[in-house]
């Protein structure tokens, strides 16, 4: 593929524009050599200063003004983070953080046109202040590649702001307070009911004998039931419940006690 002959150039232009003292750098908005300007800026950034939100995309907005007399062509955007000099525990003076999405385009620009270029990037690094460093690769109507640098200043990374309705922060909570009770109830039934004497219960079998020992009720005379047999009626009431005229008249009396004189001494058996 014939852009990736270009990509080298971005590497190298990238390391070039970033690796020169701060204190030294010129705008390379205009080069010398060719009559092409470009700006950036950032939209949605630049309300209290241009931040780099971890996790979400950032765009950059690179105005191109071609004042050649040729058209030029917009071939490659990229950038990269950097140490700045102040800050860097490296004696060497700036280091490289990370290297941003380089994006690759085609578009052209008449001469004496301007266009816009969209450029869209993600961090996700420690909350910080870094450089941020772009650069455009731009060809010609020969061919040849030329880099301009697009942007070379100080961003803060930040971390992005949190909702207490953020989907993972209410399972966070969720979850945290089901191991919170789950602890409780553990410590209550472990420790805590044994210190508190409880009540016992009786169970199914004493309510049933409590219900078998209790008197019996009293049979109303009006619920009596006459039942029709063949000898004659017989009528339950009370405790009764059978026929009486089935049963001998002798089985039906109770027999006399008989009392025993104390004074009477058993006979003698003769043998």
């Amino acid at each position: 593929m014939g852009f990736l002959r270009y990509l080298p150039v971005v590497l190298l232009a990238l390391r070039a524009l970033a690796e020169e003292p701060v204190e030294e750098v010129v705008d390379n908005s205009q080069s010398p050599n060719h009559a092409v300007k470009v700006s950036t800026s950032f939209p949605s950034s630049e309300i209290f200063g241009i931040k780099l939100v971890n996790g979400q995309s950032t765009q950059a907005v690179l105005s191109i003004s071609n004042e050649e007399a040729e058209p030029v062509s917009v071939v490659f955007v990229g950038g990269s983070l950097w140490t700045s000099d102040l800050t860097s525990p490296s004696p060497q003076g700036a280091r490289i953080v990370r290297n941003l999405t380089t994006t690759r385009f085609d578009i052209e620009i008449p001469a004496g046109q301007s266009e816009s270029v969209q450029y869209k990037f993600s961090t996700d690094l420690q909350p910080q202040d870094l450089r941020l460093n772009l650069a455009v690769v731009l060809t010609k109507s020969e061919g040849s590649p030329f880099t301009l640098q697009a942007f070379n200043e100080t961003v803060a990374i930040v971390e992005p702001d949190t909702s207490i309705f953020d989907p993972q922060i209410i399972f966070l909570y969720l979850f945290l307070l089901a191991i919170f009770g789950g602890t409780c109830f553990f410590i209550y039934k472990t420790w805590i009911s044994t210190l508190f004497p409880q009540a016992r219960r009786g169970g199914k079998d004493a309510s049933r004998a409590r219900k078998s020992t209790s008197g019996s009720k009293k049979v109303d005379p009006n619920d009596q039931v006459s039942v029709v047999g063949a000898d004659g009626p017989a009528v339950t009431s009370g405790s009764k419940a059978y026929d009486e005229s089935w049963i001998p008249a002798g089985h039906l009396q109770r027999p006399d006690a008989r009392r025993v004189k104390s004074g009477a001494r058993p006979k003698s058996r003769q043998g």
